[in-house]
């Protein structure tokens, strides 16, 4: 008895594979070729990150950035080949895209801070507007660039502070990049007393200036009254020098213009003030005087 429910269920099978022979085809076609279209797409997503990397590698773009792209665009790719191997095995990818879409929307709007960071991150690596080991202003906070990340820029002040920046922040502010440059122009201003002489003081912060082997003579030298102020002449000491000498240079002739002006005679006035007291008896019968007389 046993044998022969053995053969129906052989003979049964038998049936079924031969009725739904077609269908078995297309289904064995399908998952092959599903095979196929992932192992493609995950090689082509292991050779496109790698070339994407080496890429930003040679153009001197920092290792963050260039690891953090790399995977997003291997990831991608994995993302869309999987969809394609789901659509052709017979899934319906349109709601499996509608979710993804979703959870993205939903992921977006939980992190649309650090987004935007990001957004200003692939900026600043577009743009280069600087690179690690510039001297930068970014909207007040000024330092030497040291990492320049997906989400924030890492600087090193002069007396050795690390402040992270957002990169949000750094793209909404203004950017000064002080390194970019070889030169740069420096302005002096140097205040004396009305009584002093203008060509004597021209002559005295001038000769000091041009004496100075750092400044690039070639670019001139400028030495003109500025403004008349309330109680000072204020003068403008304008040079050029090399970006690495320029905060020497200013201390050093700053010191030498005090000692210069003193050697001169010439006057450096600071704030005063006159303060003139009254006796209230002495004022009230001035007043009264000049009622009478008024009278």
């Amino acid at each position: 008895m046993e044998d022969i429910n053995v053969v129906d269920g052989i003979h049964n099978a038998g049936t079924w594979l031969a009725k739904n022979q077609e269908l078995l085809i297309h289904y064995a076609v399908n998952i092959v070729a599903a095979v196929v279209i992932l192992v493609i797409g995950l090689v082509a997503a292991k050779l496109i990150s790698g070339t994407v990397s080496r890429v930003m590698r040679l153009r001197n773009i920092d290792l963050t950035v260039s690891d953090f792209l790399a995977a997003l665009v291997r990831y991608a790719i994995i993302a869309f080949t999987l969809i394609a191997v789901l659509g052709r095995i017979g899934v319906q990818t349109t709601s499996v895209i509608a979710v993804i879409g979703a959870a993205g929307l939903a992921v977006g709007l939980a992190l649309q801070g650090s987004l935007s960071n990001f957004a200003a991150g692939v900026l600043l690596v577009m743009f280069r507007q600087f690179r690690v080991g510039e001297y930068v202003d970014l909207g007040g906070v000024a330092g030497t660039v040291t990492h320049v990340q997906i989400f924030s820029t890492t600087l090193l002040t002069a007396d050795n502070k690390v402040i992270v920046v957002p990169n949000g922040k750094v793209i909404a502010g203004n950017i000064i990049n002080t390194s970019r440059e070889p030169t740069s122009r420096t302005d002096i201003i140097v205040s004396v007393s009305y009584d002093a002489e203008i060509a004597l003081v021209k002559k005295v912060l001038g000769d000091i200036a041009t004496s100075d082997e750092r400044i690039m003579q070639e670019k001139g030298v400028v030495v003109r009254l500025n403004e008349m102020g309330a109680s000072t002449l204020d003068f403008v000491v304008r040079y050029w020098t090399a970006n690495g000498d320029s905060q020497n240079v200013k201390w050093d002739l700053l010191e030498k213009f005090k000692e210069a002006l003193d050697a001169n005679n010439i006057g450096i006035p600071y704030p005063q003030m006159d303060v003139h007291l009254f006796r209230a008896a002495e004022a009230k019968a001035a007043e009264q005087q000049e009622a009478a007389k008024a009278e």
